[in-house]
């Protein structure tokens, strides 16, 4: 039986101030190499969406009734989150065999105002434990339960300016 997310996993990221639980609106986040520098999707190799341009996270939205992205005011009977297990955070998706190890995340703030204020751009390691497999089998399940935690967000705390 096959999975609708064979092939592919997800990096999901909680992005907030330091006592805060809301993710913060409207950031920059890229993959970056070990210079800073953006990741390219050099002909799909890293994700099987957006080739050759930059590894950008977006947030996730919430859908309705009829299976559509809702505006940002809008409410419906039954909105639930078009990525369910991201919630209200930043995603990427990546093919399984993205070397996360290899790369860190850049997190820049290019809207402060409507922020509240600008934040501090911050740049975090990313590991391969990071990504969110969600096809496994049972095996694997069984094999993660000693050790850390799998399928949860980056939690990443900014400070302002």
């Amino acid at each position: 039986m096959h999975c609708g997310y064979d092939f592919t996993s997800y990096i999901v990221l909680d992005v907030h101030e330091a006592g805060k639980t809301e993710n913060i609106k409207n950031l920059k986040i890229t993959i970056v190499d070990s210079l800073g520098r953006n990741v390219i999707n050099v002909n799909n190799l890293y994700s099987f969406k957006n080739a050759n341009a930059p590894l950008q996270f977006t947030s996730n939205y919430k859908i309705g009734d009829d299976n559509k992205r809702l505006k940002e005011d809008e409410v419906a009977k039954k909105e639930r989150w078009f990525f369910p297990f991201a919630k209200d955070n930043y995603l990427l998706s990546v093919a399984n065999t993205f070397p996360a190890d290899n790369f860190s995340i850049k997190i820049e703030d290019i809207d402060g105002a409507n922020n509240g204020g600008a934040f501090k751009s911050v740049t975090v390691p990313l590991y391969s434990y990071n990504m969110y497999v969600l096809c496994s089998n049972e095996s694997q399940q069984a094999a993660v339960k000693f050790g850390r935690k799998m399928n949860r967000p980056i939690d990443v705390v900014v400070e302002k300016e």
